[in-house]
């Protein structure tokens, strides 16, 4: 369960798709100036994630994985048809976004007219296409893992675009310098964004090895500083009783 977790709110704030790898930025850029077209588009980038990356799981772990066909017998546990991996992935995207452009066009019109032909181009955006690349690179070991990583991959894009689609329609009505003007504020504002959810880092990558290695050698150091003083007193308590007794010694 805590794997789950923590790669849900990992694949949204610290791998975000657009603010971490830059991917799916032409959609990104050019249907972010209403929030309303953001918001639909965004909802259609979960849905192709969420389906296409758990598909292509299922693809690459039997099918395109090095011995992945040995459940056809044992003749084939030599082959790999890992060369086909962009191929099928592909496939399976664009069988999805026909499936997403079908509905919308049936369900809601206006979106459809809006969103124009950036929602058949789904269909080659990098970033949907990057959340399959970067399953099958980072060997996620179980479906559901595989089904987290595409929905929450999609949240963080969905995230990005409403974000930047909300301070675009704000900044129509702020004094930007004319050379600053479309998309070089929103440039501007996209970088700041990008490290302000890089900030979100510390808060999952800590209580690993390396924090509890700095922590042991804090304790230490502070061990250390306790033990030195008591060894100073002890050494100064035994100077005075040879003192002492020396000067005893010399009365005597």
């Amino acid at each position: 369960m805590l794997e789950h977790v923590e790669l849900f709110f990992k694949s949204i704030f610290i791998d975000n798709m657009v603010f971490a790898v830059f991917l799916g930025m032409c959609s990104y850029l050019a249907v972010s100036k209403k929030v309303a077209t953001a918001v639909g588009l965004g909802a259609a980038v979960i849905f192709v994630l969420a389906v296409t990356v758990p598909m292509n799981w299922l693809l690459d772990k039997y099918i395109l994985q090095d011995g992945a066909l040995v459940w056809l017998g044992p003749e084939y546990a030599d082959y790999n048809l890992s060369f086909l991996s962009f191929i099928l992935f592909i496939a399976t995207i664009a069988t999805m976004v026909q499936l997403v452009e079908i509905v919308v066009e049936k369900f809601s019109p206006s979106l459809y007219n809006s969103l124009g032909i950036f929602l058949p181009l789904i269909a080659v955006n990098c970033a949907i296409l990057g959340g399959s690349l970067f399953m099958q690179a980072r060997e996620i070991e179980t479906l559901g893992l595989a089904f987290n990583y595409g929905v929450s991959s999609g949240i963080g894009w969905f995230l990005a675009i409403l974000a930047i689609a909300a301070i675009r329609e704000k900044i129509r009505y702020s004094n930007v310098p004319a050379p600053l003007r479309g998309l070089g504020i929103t440039f501007i504002t996209t970088g700041l964004m990008g490290i302000g959810f890089q900030s979100f880092g510390g808060m999952l990558t800590g209580g690993g090895d390396e924090t509890e290695e700095a922590t042991e050698q804090v304790i230490q150091i502070k061990q250390l500083e306790v033990v030195e003083p008591e060894k100073e007193v002890v050494e100064k308590n035994t100077e005075i009783d040879e003192k002492e007794i020396s000067y005893n010694d010399v009365k005597k």
